[in-house]
């Protein structure tokens, strides 16, 4: 990459975003190759939203989700990234341009990427291609909820697994949700259908009265005992596993692989009614120009260049052109993160330290496998604020 470099020692590349994908190993690696210096600027997911949408000013890129578009494009924070100056566009799968793997595939619910893909010629963002994109498809995974295997009820053994079983009777008290209203609102509802407590016209996007049928059904629950915390970062999930202070928990998949519970016990469910979905990557900020502005695009190219995809498989999440990454991968690597297959040798995570056991396998198989079986993106629903404001209730009963 340094034939390509933009040089200039007084240039500084601000990148906002949170510590989900925002390595310190990322930002050197890419100092060293593309020649400028780059700026990380960590913030929680929250905070990181609002400077996004109200201090387009204070940086250059914004690391984030998809869903965060419907956020920061209508305040016209964040200016189109045009393809014809991204390296791999011809690279990125099509879950990312058509919001499924398969060309017959159904969509899943919540805020699908490729909805929310192409500028449109009136601005608006749609799935119609165009040559401009609203922000550069990257990482990627599905997530769902951890159990321990042996400590399960024997009246679930036989079961496969379900959402249904955050709510489940036998499970009072040894429960975990994430506090986020958005992402533990989906996990919610998903296990709500699952139990036939509920049925949502769409998972993704309820209306208020389906809102209040969620908050009151997980209140009644609440005030009974069932939930034993919620977690709102990365280690207090962490520390729930570890303290055995619950059995099952919704959990972002990078935290598993993290610490690896499965070695403790733990097991990474592939839920019968689907996963929870999430995509995220880059966007320019409207203010980004000149030097500046073709830095952020050496920095964009950069990252799916191979190298940062594989550092990030290591940590089980995927890229968007993952074949330019598998030369940066061994061959058990690639056949366990993304061939679905038993691990063929010890494999180590991206700082070096062993993290997969010979003969494990991935939950729920292959990429394609896990990326077919998505119930519902991460998404903002059309009643964002009164979901938060009952969710809220609903924490505090």
């Amino acid at each position: 990459m340094n034939s390509a470099a933009v040089v200039n020692d007084q240039l500084t590349l601000r990148v906002l975003g949170t510590s989900v994908t925002l390595l310190e190993m990322l930002r050197v690696r890419a100092e060293q190759d593309l020649g400028i210096k780059i700026e990380y600027m960590l913030r929680s997911v929250e905070d990181a939203q609002r400077i996004a949408v109200m201090h387009p000013e204070s940086y250059d890129l914004y690391d984030q989700w998809f869903h965060n578009i419907d956020f920061v494009w209508p305040a016209r924070a964040i200016q189109p990234l045009e393809i014809k100056r991204l390296t791999y566009w011809d690279e990125v799968n099509a879950l990312a341009k058509t919001g499924t793997l398969q060309n017959d595939g159904v969509l899943a619910d919540g805020s699908v990427p490729s909805q929310r893909l192409y500028v449109q010629r009136d601005l608006h963002l749609g799935s119609q291609p165009s040559d401009r994109i609203s922000m550069l498809p990257l990482t990627h995974n599905v997530d769902s909820f951890a159990y321990h295997v042996d400590r399960l009820p024997t009246a679930l053994r036989e079961e496969e697994e379900s959402w249904s079983w955050l709510l489940h009777p036998a499970l009072t008290g040894q429960v975990a949700l994430q506090e986020d209203a958005a992402m533990g609102g989906l996990d919610a509802a998903l296990a709500m259908q699952g139990a036939g407590l509920a049925r949502f016209a769409n998972t993704g996007n309820l209306t208020l009265e389906e809102i209040d049928t969620l908050a009151q059904e997980l209140t009644r629950l609440n005030r009974q005992g069932h939930f034993a915390a919620f977690w709102a970062s990365q280690e207090q999930a962490c520390d729930l596993i570890e303290n055995r202070q619950v059995e099952v928990q919704s959990l972002w998949a990078p935290i598993y692989f993290r610490h690896h519970f499965h070695q403790r016990g733990y097991k990474m469910a592939h839920p019968r009614e689907g996963y929870r979905a999430w995509y995220g990557g880059m966007s320019l900020s409207r203010c980004a120009t000149g030097r500046i502005k073709d830095a952020a695009y050496a920095y964009l190219n950069w990252w799916q260049s191979g190298w940062p995809g594989a550092v990030m498989a290591r940590q089980g999440y995927y890229i968007s052109n993952p074949q330019r990454s598998k030369a940066h991968l061994s061959a058990a690597e690639w056949d366990f993160w993304y061939g679905g297959k038993p691990a063929a040798e010890m494999l180590y995570d991206a700082w070096g330290a062993p993290l997969i056991p010979q003969g494990e396998s991935r939950d729920g198989g292959s990429y394609e496998q896990r990326m077919s079986h998505i119930a519902v993106w991460n998404s903002v629903m059309d009643e964002h604020n009164y979901l938060t404001r009952r969710w809220q209730d609903f924490l505090r009963s």
